[in-house]
């Protein structure tokens, strides 16, 4: 009997202590205030930055989204879909004018060095500096420079498009020449391009020829041409090294024999060398792109022939992701834009999922890298995948200052006018010179 009574005091006992914890939980949810969600807002664009046919936009940026929200409960990122890239910087530039832009942006190159100077982006020197789960060094240096203005990080690199040489293996195989190998010069360039020139068809013009749309620009870039000092104060285009550029940019145009080349000629193979971004590679090589661009030769592409006092570089051009200088969050908003630029996980999917580069050597490197740039190989052929690495490793960043665009913009016009002989090329490049400093220095 008195142990029955025990049984039934303790029952009552555990259903009043029961009652109790319910009871202190639910006051505790009720009175206790919750943690807000922190929302970071994103500024992106629909398409690939490269020009090219993209199926995926926004499939890496999803990726990388849902495994940091998922490591930082609490935290959303959001952004703006369907943005085409050439309403990209009207739109961006409208919710600066209204302190309304997102924590973190992608950033078109022509915009950089404008937000730059004028305060909009973050200098992000000091929070890498403190960041010891961070280290510079796993860039690839020029995508990395792209992010510099006047010495100081803005942005991050996202993606690079390096530029290389294609090469008509078709046309080069039936006049019995060999492919260039990686470490070839401007004088190689030179002598294909005298050799491949001719009429085949005997009516008096020219129908098989060098090349195609190679620039002064990819040419300076290749001879260890420095064009600016790094200040954007004086520029450098009388040095001994421009000369040498033009003088060989007059002799590559003659091998044209007066024939100005268009990009119909290259696309029906008539044309052995033009340069291209690897993302043109990416998306014309396999099938059915292939067929509906070049069906009638074989390509490949190999890296920029060097000049006497450069080497095999070219300049390389990125996409940039920057931090609002008024951001409310940039805490957890340069945790998130490591998650984009430097995480390895998510550089890994740029080869299969874009078209772009990856900037962390590692990535480029990786055993997946290598599988997304060859599974869509045709037949044999087997890009020498070294190759990217090379080129990513000796490429260029073009210099960061204000008045950058306008200076070449101005150089391009005079020195094309040299290249093509209506300005004499006696003190031209002195001439040059004195109007780019001019600019520059007013």
């Amino acid at each position: 009997m008195v142990f029955n009574i025990q049984r039934h005091n303790l029952k009552w006992l555990l259903f009043i202590i029961t009652i109790c914890i319910i009871s202190a939980v639910f006051f505790y949810n009720i009175h206790t205030p919750k943690p807000e969600e922190t929302t970071i807002r994103l500024g992106l664009f629909a398409g690939s930055n490269w020009n090219v046919p993209s199926g995926e936009s926004y499939a890496v940026i999803d990726t990388a989204i849902k495994n940091f929200e998922n490591s930082h409960p609490g935290v959303k990122i959001t952004y703006v879909s369907g943005i085409r890239k050439q309403d990209y910087a009207e739109w961006l530039a409208e919710r600066i004018l209204n302190g309304d832009e997102p924590d973190l942006f992608m950033v078109l190159a022509d915009d950089f060095n404008l937000y730059s100077s004028m305060g909009i982006l973050q200098n992000l020197d000091s929070m890498a500096e403190n960041d010891s789960s961070f280290d510079t060094s796993a860039y690839y240096q020029a995508a990395l420079d792209y992010g510099k203005y006047r010495r100081k990080q803005y942005a991050l690199p996202f993606e690079s498009m390096p530029t290389l040489m294609f090469v008509n293996k078709t046309l080069l195989a039936k006049e019995n020449i060999p492919i260039p190998k990686d470490n070839w010069t401007w004088q190689d360039f030179l002598d294909i391009c005298r050799r491949v020139t001719k009429d085949t068809d005997g009516d008096g013009t020219p129908d098989q020829f060098g090349y195609y749309d190679y620039t002064w620009q990819q040419a300076a870039a290749s001879n260890g041409l420095q064009l600016f000092r790094n200040d954007g104060k004086f520029s450098y285009f009388a040095d001994n090294k421009m000369n040498d550029t033009l003088k060989f940019m007059i002799e590559l145009k003659k091998t044209n024999l007066g024939y100005t080349v268009t990009a119909k000629d290259f696309d029906m193979g008539k044309v052995a060398f033009r340069p291209f971004t690897f993302a043109e590679y990416r998306t014309y090589k396999p099938y059915p792109w292939r067929i509906k661009k070049y069906s009638s030769f074989e390509w490949d592409c190999i890296e920029m022939p060097s000049g006497p006092s450069g080497r095999n570089t070219s300049e390389l051009d990125t996409l940039l992701i920057g931090m609002s200088s008024r951001s409310k969050h940039k805490r957890i908003t340069w945790e998130f834009l490591k998650e984009l630029c430097y995480s390895s996980e998510t550089q890994k999917l740029l080869p299969s999922l874009s078209q772009g580069v990856p900037v962390i050597k590692a990535a480029v490197e990786s055993n997946e890298a290598k599988q997304a740039l060859l599974q869509d190989a045709p037949g044999e052929e087997k890009m020498n995948l070294s190759i990217i690495s090379d080129v990513m490793q000796t490429a260029v960043s073009p210099p960061k200052f204000k008045k950058y665009s306008l200076a070449m913009l101005m150089a391009d016009s005079e020195i094309k006018k040299i290249i093509d002989g209506t300005l004499p090329f006696n003190n031209a490049l002195n001439k040059v010179q004195k109007q780019i400093n001019d600019l520059l220095q007013n």
